[in-house]
């Protein structure tokens, strides 16, 4: 749950492949997955093979337009490419 976080259920996802990929669609700074990247760092750092990676909307206002919402989300492309560089380490 994110409201309390789940700091249990974090942890316990780290475990098994002891690599964090954080995708979220709020903007990367002041986002969730800060948070979630600090409690992973904080509280299971010995488990991690590789540092942590997170994906994010650009740091800019939510758009209105449909169309401009595609240009801010995440992309397709950052996704892979972030797996990529993850499996990669």
């Amino acid at each position: 749950s994110l409201a309390p976080l789940d700091k249990e259920a974090i942890l316990a996802t780290v475990k098994k492949p002891n690599r964090v990929l954080v995708l979220h669609e709020a903007s990367l700074t002041g986002g969730i997955g800060g948070e979630i990247s600090a409690i992973i760092a904080d509280e299971a750092f010995e488990w991690l093979d590789a540092p942590i990676i997170r994906v994010a909307s650009i740091d800019a206002p939510v758009p209105f337009a449909p169309q401009m919402e595609d240009y801010y989300l995440p992309q397709v492309s950052e996704i892979v490419e972030a797996c990529r560089k993850l499996a990669a380490y």
